[in-house]
């Protein structure tokens, strides 16, 4: 007597189905939901995180120049104001918009005088409160003299490191903090400067 042997399926186990063939346009739809995701996700870090700059001025020479590209931080100001040094974009004030400056052009300046100090450039200096200030960043010293004028609540004196070719505060009046876009923190073209401001 021969014995046949019966191939059995395992119990419990049912052989695995071949996945069903994705429909056409079910991968382009799904394509289509990740690129709308990823551009509204870029779109939110710039409004509201960080964003891309490009320095077309040597205003800010010689801690900036042409052609320096930047990364523009915005989350900082929400939890402490602007301080004394720090380099910040922003949009033009009604004094420049009068020069023919649109809403969507930006300024990059350092802050000098925040809001209740007594600003005054006289001598080749800058003073604050009286007192004058190391500016070892500077191109070179001021060739004019202003004030000395209080900087109003809620505005701010920035001024350009390259003194005698910015056009800023010494010109036009004080900033509106109402118009700072975000911090200057991170240069990251050209390579060889690299680095944070």
């Amino acid at each position: 007597m021969r014995s046949q042997e019966q191939k059995q399926e395992p119990q419990g186990e049912t052989k695995p189905k071949d996945p069903a063939p994705t429909a056409k346009g079910g991968k382009f739809r799904e394509n289509l939901v990740i690129l709308a995701v990823a551009l509204s996700l870029s779109l939110l870090i710039r409004i509201f995180v960080a964003e891309p700059r490009y320095i077309p001025s040597d205003s800010m020479f010689p801690t900036l120049e042409i052609g320096d590209r930047l990364v523009v931080e915005k989350v900082l100001y929400r939890f402490s104001p602007p301080k004394f040094g720090d380099i910040i974009v922003f949009t033009p004030p009604g004094q420049l918009r009068v020069q023919g400056y649109t809403k969507d052009q930006a300024f990059i300046k350092r802050i000098i005088g925040e809001p209740g100090q007594l600003v005054e450039i006289r001598g080749g200096k800058v003073y604050l409160d009286n007192d004058p200030i190391a500016e070892e960043y500077i191109a070179e010293p001021p060739e004019y003299d202003w004030g000395p004028n209080l900087v109003p609540d809620q505005q701010y004196f920035v001024m350009g490191d390259n003194r005698n070719d910015s056009n800023d505060s010494h010109i036009w009046g004080f900033l509106p903090q109402q118009n700072i876009i975000g911090r200057a923190a991170w240069r990251f073209w050209p390579w060889e400067r690299l680095g944070p401001i």
